[in-house]
């Protein structure tokens, strides 16, 4: 095997590349999904049924849909509309349509918002009702036992299936390699397999980042989940 190839200042450069390109589309989707799935899991958990029904269905589309066919309908088919590139160099937001990056990014967003809404939502509604008594005993309102009580613990509570959610994202954004133009990790990895026939150790190369990216993310989420929901765990004799 041929792994000074990999090394070579060029090679390095590309992953180098690919990393930033992949932390920068990992963390924005994120980002942007955590505030999506906050307003989808009221809404979920809300009064309004009809609401309700519309952002299930939503839930239900993207959960049962490759993530992979998310991206070619937003990039092949969104960003293909010809109503959507005639306005894509001066009306906003459809300028972003015409960028790989933007197209990736909602496509992982919206994903994500989908799968963290259902797991908050989830954590909503197991919320203990002596906590929400005890709220409503000091004349908190509706919105203010929501703030204060029911979605403070309910995030802390999601924390353990978010952070496999997180992990899931980074290993799903080698999907944008699907996408022209887009140089992440996977796509870093696959131009040094073209340039030099070694498909061997272009992508163990790119598995090993992925590898540390993930041990990376796992051990921040478990330091977290140690200090959050220490009140949790049981108590010692």
């Amino acid at each position: 095997m041929k792994w000074h190839v990999i090394f070579e200042p060029q090679n390095l450069e590309l992953f180098a590349t690919g990393i930033v390109t992949t932390l920068s589309l990992l963390f924005s989707s994120l980002a942007v999904g955590a505030g999506l799935a906050l307003v989808f899991a009221l809404a979920l958990t809300g009064p309004w049924a009809p609401l309700r029904w519309v952002v299930s269905a939503y839930t239900y589309v993207i959960r049962g849909t490759p993530l992979l066919i998310q991206v070619y309908m937003i990039y092949y088919g969104l960003g293909q509309l010809e109503w959507i590139q005639a306005r894509w160099d001066e009306v906003w937001p459809w300028t972003h349509f015409k960028e790989p990056f933007f197209c990736a990014l909602l496509a992982f967003a919206l994903n994500t918002a989908g799968y963290t809404a259902e797991m908050l939502a989830g954590a909503i509604r197991e919320t203990s009702a002596g906590e929400i008594e005890a709220a409503q005993a000091y004349g908190m309102s509706r919105t203010q036992v929501m703030g204060r009580i029911v979605l403070p613990s309910a995030l802390r509570r999601t924390l353990p299936a978010y952070s496999n959610e997180v992990v899931m994202m980074l290993q799903s954004t080698s999907l944008a390699s699907a996408v022209p133009s887009m140089l992440d990790v996977t796509a870093a990895a696959s131009r040094i397999y073209s340039d030099y026939y070694l498909p061997f150790e272009a992508y163990l190369a790119a598995a090993a980042i992925y590898l540390v990216a993930s041990f990376c993310l796992i051990g921040f989420f478990r330091f977290s989940e140690k200090h959050l929901l220490a009140y949790l765990a049981p108590r010692k004799n």
